[in-house]
C-alpha cells in the first residue's frame, strides 16, 4: 500500500504544482496546517441496491439457551441498483449525485457533476470558493482524465488524492458508507425514487459531529500509515 500523499497539488494556470499543506516533520510526525480540513471536500462512489440484505450482526436477536433454533434464509442484494457519488466535508454533505441506470461515469459526466458541486459549495459553504477548495478523490479514469484536469485548473482547485485500494485512508469508505449500508439493510424499495429519497433523508438527518469525526480522523490515520511504513489496513 502506498503511504499518504505528502503534498496537496494545486493545478495552476501554467500547470505547475505548488502550495504544500501537509508533510512529514523532522521526527516523522505527520503535519497539516490548520485550514486544510476547513477547505477539504472528500468524495467517493458506491453502489446502492433497492434491496440490501441485513448484515449478520444486524440480524442477530437475543435468545434464551432453551429457545428453538430460528431458520434464516439467505437474501441477496437485488440486481437493481444506482451509483451514488457523495461529496462531503466536516459540516455535512455538499452534494449527492445519483447516476441514472444505464449511464457510466465518464470525464464529461464528472465535470458536469463538479459544476453542480461548485454551485452547491457557493450556496452551502460561503467563502470556501474564495479560500480555495481542496478536493480529495481517487485516481479513477474520470478523475484523472485531461478534461477533468482542465476543469480543475480553470477553477484553481487543489487535489488531495487518496491512494488506490486504500479504504482505510478514504473517509467515505472507513466512516460513511458502512453506516449507510447498515441503515439500508433489510429495507426493500419499490422504486429508485423511493431509494434516492431515503438516501437524502439519511444524509440530512446525520449530526454534524458525525462528519467532523470522520474528517478529523484522517490525520491520525495518515500518521499511523507512516508509522507502519505504508502497511496500514484497518478493517
Amino acid at each position: 500500500m502506498a503511504t499518504p500523499h505528502q503534498r496537496v497539488v494545486k493545478a495552476g494556470d501554467n500547470g505547475d504544482e505548488d502550495t504544500t499543506h501537509i508533510g512529514v516533520g523532522p521526527g516523522g510526525d505527520f503535519q497539516a496546517n490548520n485550514n486544510l480540513f476547513d477547505n477539504l471536500i472528500t468524495s467517493d462512489e458506491t453502489w446502492v441496491h433497492l434491496n440490501t440484505p441485513e448484515t449478520k450482526r444486524d440480524s442477530m436477536t437475543w435468545k434464551h439457551p432453551s429457545s428453538p433454533v430460528t431458520k434464516k434464509f439467505k437474501v441477496q442484494s437485488s440486481a437493481a441498483k444506482v451509483m451514488a457519488t457523495v461529496f462531503w466535508d466536516a459540516k455535512g454533505v455538499s452534494l449527492l449525485d445519483i447516476l441514472p441506470q444505464g449511464q457510466c461515469i465518464i470525464a464529461a459526466r464528472y465535470c458536469s457533476t463538479l459544476d453542480r458541486l461548485k454551485e452547491a459549495i457557493r450556496r452551502k459553504r460561503p467563502g470556501l470558493l474564495r479560500r480555495g477548495v481542496v478536493l480529495q478523490h481517487d485516481n479513477a479514469t474520470p478523475h484523472s482524465a485531461n478534461l477533468t484536469q482542465q476543469w480543475l485548473q480553470r477553477y484553481g482547485w487543489e487535489i488531495l488524492p487518496h491512494p488506490a485500494h486504500s479504504p482505510d485512508l478514504a473517509p467515505s469508505d472507513f466512516h460513511l458508507f458502512g453506516p449507510l449500508k447498515r441503515h439500508l439493510g433489510g429495507i426493500a424499495f419499490e422504486t429508485e425514487d423511493d431509494l434516492i429519497s431515503e438516501l437524502r433523508n439519511w444524509f440530512d438527518n446525520l449530526d454534524v459531529d458525525f462528519f467532523r469525526v470522520g474528517i478529523n480522523s484522517l490525520l491520525s490515520r495518515w500518521q499511523k500509515c507512516i508509522d507502519l511504513h505504508g502497511d496500514y489496513v484497518e478493517k
